[in-house]
């Protein structure tokens, strides 16, 4: 198995070379770029423009553009640091430059357009948010997905069935931005039970990640849980309503295909206990497509639902994504799906390496 994940990880390198440059091309060839955000500012020129184009790298061909970005080529990487440290002032906006060594391959992900901060920071602070909202979310959706997907299937036509299937098919119909807008509407609008957005009360707890919370939640660790908990109740609902549903449906069709398999009548007809038969029979092989469908959704934790975390103010790399978006932040936006891509082949490597776990038959060395 080692060898195989070491020839993996090898494999990856060209894969997420070439994801990157499909990235890239995307994002430079879309209409508008950074200085798009000006354009309708009568204070800033058109030489002023030009100037920041140029302080950024933008004038450059795009070849020329994406070996700046990776490092290997040229003094002046794009969008990272044009030159080595400065100011941009750009109509009252002052953005400062550090220096230093730049480029992906180097480990710098560069710095935001919209205000200079590393890219890396604007993943770190958002990161932490999107795995509290999404991780929650995933563990509750996956534990009642398993139970009610392999109960289910078990028992196939009963009440219970009919019910799942129903709430299976109401959840996939429910769009994520509408079940987010009733939810906020019922509970936050007409019964003021929960908040409708954020992820603490600004007029008692301090943003959350600075010092200033850390130092509240020393002191009110209960009161700092408590209200984290609240804010979680909302999005994370309508996380788990939307994903569940398909998940659900997912291991239920697994399991009812590893229950009418022929070694599953040898083993009742031989007197094997129905638990066993259910638990140590069918589920570790009803669980082998299971793990690929998994696997697929882990780097969801790490770009977070980007219409939940849009419509609950909810501070995680979703929202930030859609924010960039919004300033043509290209930097950022390649960190982000840069993580995104890294994250998903290793997920799919995670994947195939726990097959050997649960199905001792597969065998990679």
């Amino acid at each position: 198995m080692t060898k195989y994940a070491v020839r993996r990880l090898l494999q990856a390198i060209p894969v997420l070379l070439g994801i990157s440059v499909i990235i890239y091309s995307i994002l430079l060839i879309a209409p508008g770029g950074p200085e798009a955000r000006f354009a309708q500012n009568p204070r800033i020129t058109a030489a002023q423009i030009a100037a920041f184009r140029h302080r950024w790298g933008l004038d450059q061909p795009i070849p020329v553009q994406y070996c700046m970005w990776l490092g290997v080529c040229g003094d002046k990487p794009f969008l990272i640091n044009a030159l080595p440290g400065g100011t941009i002032d750009l109509a009252g906006v002052r953005i400062e430059l550090p220096g230093g060594d730049n480029g992906v391959l180097h480990g710098d992900l560069g710095y935001s357009s919209t205000d200079g901060r590393s890219v890396a920071a604007v993943i770190g602070d958002r990161l932490p948010a999107t795995l509290i909202l999404a991780g929650t979310a995933w563990v509750i959706w996956v534990i009642i997905a398993f139970i009610s997907g392999v109960y289910a299937a078990v028992r196939r036509y009963s009440l219970f069935d009919s019910a799942i299937t129903i709430f299976n098919y109401a959840g996939l119909a429910f769009p994520t931005f509408w079940l987010g807008i009733m939810l906020i509407t019922i509970f936050a609008g007409t019964l003021h039970v929960l908040p409708a957005g954020g992820m603490w009360n600004v007029r008692v707890v301090p943003p959350f990640g600075t010092p200033d919370y850390w130092a509240y939640f020393g002191t009110h660790p209960l009161a700092a849980l408590g209200d984290l908990g609240t804010h979680l109740i909302l999005p994370v609902f309508t996380l788990v309503v939307v994903s569940i549903a398909y998940d659900s449906r997912f291991v239920r069709s697994s399991m009812l295909d590893a229950l009418n398999q022929d070694y599953i009548r040898t083993a009742r007809a031989k007197g094997v206990p129905e638990r066993t038969v259910i638990f140590k029979h069918a589920l570790r092989n009803a669980l082998l497509p299971v793990i690929t469908n998994l696997g697929l959704e882990i780097p969801f934790l790490f770009t977070g639902a980007f219409v939940t975390e849009t419509i609950f103010s909810w501070p995680g790399m979703g929202y930030q994504f859609i924010l960039s978006t919004g300033n043509y932040d290209y930097p950022v936006l390649m960190g982000l799906l840069s993580v995104t891509a890294l994250v998903t082949v290793f997920a799919n490597l995670l994947a195939d390496l726990m097959y050997a776990v649960v199905d001792p038959r597969v065998r990679y060395d």
